[in-house]
């Protein structure tokens, strides 16, 4: 990206210096990409036993597509954007990076046994809702219960065939900031050459091994970085591992 080092590292210091991801957390899924318009990345998953102790990674690296346009700041847990990075907007097809709150899963079945998370079976009136101008804006709604639908924009969940295991992301909510970006999730992709509009995917077997995995007493965090932002930011926010290279 051409961005210092030393100047990411540096703007950082209006941020009192604490990590964005909670002491609460132990479990974090961990998105590197090479920059912040490659659509391909790496996927890793840590787990630790409280706040004061290492991150452990589990398992192998999984590999991820992202937004077709590549990475912008995203609004989630990190109280001031991602610096070097642009902001996401609703409608640039880019995935938000960040740190992010793992909140609730979704599927086209039954939650089935060992899933943990709060889990919601799509239907054929389940939308999220993506039009700015909308009282509903980001938020999944059920069509059939909504007396006066004032959106003319929105995913139609049943009818995307990714969504058959999903996790929603808590990216610009609680406010949420219209045009900020919305309908933000990890879910199945199409295949490795075939980014997303904004999302991150993985293969089927793997967002389900996720969904299964997540834990919310363990407050599950993603935390999704180009790799020279992750650099910069590794220490400051105490994210896990050494440098990328060695991962």
């Amino acid at each position: 990206m051409g961005i210092p080092i030393l100047w990411i590292l540096g703007a950082l210091s209006a941020a009192a210096g604490s990590s964005p991801v909670p002491a609460s957390s132990r479990q974090l899924v961990l998105v590197v990409t090479l920059n912040d318009t490659a659509t391909s990345g790496a996927l890793l998953r840590f787990e630790r036993d409280s706040g004061d102790s290492p991150w452990k990674p589990l398992g192998s690296e999984w590999p991820i597509v992202v937004g077709k346009t590549g990475l912008a700041a995203g609004a989630g847990l990190n109280r001031a954007p991602v610096p070097g990075l642009s902001l996401k907007k609703e409608g640039d097809g880019k995935s938000p990076a960040g740190v992010f709150a793992l909140t609730s899963a979704f599927g086209f079945g039954e939650a089935g046994a060992g899933l943990r998370l709060p889990y919601v079976r799509l239907t054929e009136t389940l939308e999220c809702v993506d039009d700015p101008g909308s009282r509903h804006y980001n938020r999944l709604v059920d069509r059939s219960k909504v007396a006066h639908p004032d959106w003319k924009s929105s995913e139609k969940m049943r009818e995307i065939g990714g969504y058959e295991w999903g996790v929603i992301l808590a990216h610009n909510s609680e406010p949420t900031e219209p045009g900020a970006g919305s309908c933000i999730f990890l879910h199945a992709w199409s295949g490795p050459e075939h980014p997303t509009v904004g999302c991150t995917a993985m293969p089927t077997e793997r967002i389900r091994e996720i969904v299964l995995w997540l834990d919310p007493d363990a407050a599950p965090v993603l935390v999704q970085l180009t790799e020279e932002t992750y650099e910069a930011l590794r220490s400051p926010w105490q994210l896990p591992g050494g440098s990328t290279r060695e991962r």
